[in-house]
């Protein structure tokens, strides 16, 4: 698990105090809008785009592979980018770290060709050879600077959190390759999902349950990102604001045995992560009574021993997330799927099953310290 490195939690915790302790050392914003602009004047800048894990490069219709453990499922989370959302551009003055681009929106033509115009005025003025840049995604309007300017923060409200944000890794380019700027973006919270699944030992209720719907309890969806442009690394804050996500609402029946759990889609129950539905999560710390998913099943009609047992609507069960997560704590660009396992055997508690019956072997004990 990630630890997050004392000179970022010594500026985060500077700047939780005072909202940042923020810088008002700004330039003038030193990009113009997208597109042909500025009278055509200026340095057209594109950008190399790409969303990566692991530090590898992901193909764009792929997700991450999963490996499954007794309650939750966790592997790093391919994000990806919404070419119709721009993301926010810082750039810094490599020699005298003054800013110099001021979160600039940058769009793309619609095909993920994203492009924008420097100022030619403001780079004859630039001491640097270099320019550092970083870029996050998707745009807000808002940011505001550490008194270093190496530090950024960035509020993303659910709305923002809705898209997935991304953070770039900071990159230096010579003032000479300014055509194009590579930018890498990594996934900053949690991708969240579920697979559900009979687990009734007792066959007699085995193959009864209709799920029904779905809901995630206390999801964190808002906070502030400051990201150190130095270190290529930030930190979260959380800023108390909690919501619930219905996840699944239909009728689909469950499957019996965790050999044949399905993912949780938004109405049907369906084979394959991707096409699940789920969602995005602020990195989150799992406190006791706070975080649950609400499950709501029928239980069909059944006869046992010559007894007729009519159907069951609207039956609740709560999965807490308590104790379930390695540390208690969301690991931030990682991607969880939680298995939830339904078992009527807790509900029909007055029925008396037949005992399973297989060969003893006979052995006498001497001086029964076997027993």
């Amino acid at each position: 698990m990630y630890r997050t490195p004392k000179n970022i939690l010594s500026a985060s915790m500077a700047a939780i105090a005072a909202l940042l302790a923020l810088s008002s050392c700004v330039k003038d914003v030193s990009i113009s809008p997208s597109g042909p602009g500025n009278n055509g004047k200026g340095t057209k800048v594109g950008f190399d785009i790409s969303v990566t894990r692991e530090g590898q490069t992901v193909p764009a219709h792929r997700r991450g592979a999963t490996t499954k453990s007794s309650s939750v499922t966790s592997a790093e989370n391919l994000a990806t980018m919404d070419a119709d959302i721009p993301f926010g551009l810082i750039g810094i003055d490599y020699f005298d770290h003054d800013i110099v681009v001021d979160n600039a929106r940058v769009t793309s033509d619609g095909n993920s060709n994203y492009s924008t115009y420097l100022n030619d005025a403001l780079l004859k003025e630039l001491r640097a050879d270099k320019i550092s840049f970083s870029a996050y995604y998707p745009f807000v309007d808002d940011i505001q600077y550490a008194d270093d300017l190496q530090t950024y923060s960035i509020p993303f409200r659910a709305e923002e959190t809705d898209a997935g944000p991304l953070v770039s890794k900071t990159v230096q380019v010579a003032m000479s390759k300014l055509n194009l700027v590579p930018l890498e973006f990594q996934h900053i919270t949690n991708d969240i999902g579920y697979c559900v699944a009979d687990v009734t030992p007792d066959e007699a209720l085995q193959g009864l349950i209709h799920l029904r719907k779905v809901t995630a309890y206390n999801v964190a969806s808002a906070g502030i990102f400051m990201n150190d442009m130095s270190l290529s690394r930030g930190v979260w804050h959380r800023q108390g604001y909690y919501r619930n996500i219905v996840i699944f609402e239909g009728d689909a029946k469950v499957g019996v045995g965790i050999e044949n759990e399905k993912f949780v889609g938004y109405d049907e129950l369906v084979d394959h992560l991707s096409d699940s539905h789920r969602y995005y999560s602020i990195p989150d710390e799992i406190v006791p009574k706070r975080q649950h998913v609400e499950v709501v099943f029928d239980v069909e009609g059944f006869t046992h021993n010559g007894l007729y047992y009519p159907p069951l609507e609207s039956q609740v069960k709560r999965f807490p997330l308590y104790g379930v997560i390695p540390g208690n704590v969301f690991d931030y660009g990682r991607q969880y799927t939680f298995h939830l396992g339904l078992d009527l055997s807790t509900i029909y508690t007055k029925i008396t099953f037949a005992p399973s019956i297989g060969d003893w072997e006979t052995q006498i004990y001497e001086d029964n310290e076997g027993f």
